[in-house]
């Protein structure tokens, strides 16, 4: 099929247009855009992480007490406490270590990108006012890196994990 006949609209200008395009844009390889996404969407969740342990596998009492008497789930007008505060202290805080250090490195990329979308479902359920600022972002971010994956910088695509067989060298 022809640009002509794909679209009527397709016209001389737009085709010079949408070359300088290709050409200009190409010089950017997606598999660095989704590196760049990766790490911005594990930053937040690391750092946060980070406040919540005091040394390996000790929770620090700040998280203790967050959970079983400061967070609340806005749902329905109603604020409902976390069932079981201690444990769902330890399941988020190991989710916000692991999940960031598994989407960095690219390795089961889109479930991790799933459980953080998760996460900030229930952070935007905990802090129904942080939308516009932190939780809409995270959620586009992780939603991209469902949808695209990892990308080639990825040790998803290096096992083939991705569904894309790992690159061979030809000899």
């Amino acid at each position: 099929m022809t640009p002509s006949a794909a679209s009527p609209f397709v016209t001389p200008i737009s085709n010079a247009v949408a070359r300088f395009t290709q050409a200009a844009f190409r010089l950017t390889p997606p598999s660095l855009a989704l590196l760049v996404l990766r790490l911005t969407l594990a930053r937040p969740f690391f750092a946060s992480g980070l406040t919540r342990w005091d040394g390996w596998f000790t929770l620090s009492f700040g998280a203790k007490v967050l959970f079983s008497d400061e967070y609340r789930l806005h749902v329905f007008g109603a604020e409902i406490t976390f069932p079981q505060p201690e444990l769902a202290a330890a399941v988020a805080s190991a989710a916000e270590i692991a999940l960031p250090i598994l989407l960095v490195f690219g390795i089961f990329t889109r479930y991790v990108a799933i459980g953080l979308l998760c996460m900030t479902a229930v952070i935007q359920l905990v802090y129904p006012d942080g939308w516009a600022n932190f939780h809409l972002p995270w959620a586009a971010m992780a939603f991209a890196i469902v949808a695209l994956g990892p990308g080639a910088l990825s040790l998803d695509r290096l096992l083939g994990l991705d569904g894309i067989p790992p690159q061979r060298s030809q000899k």
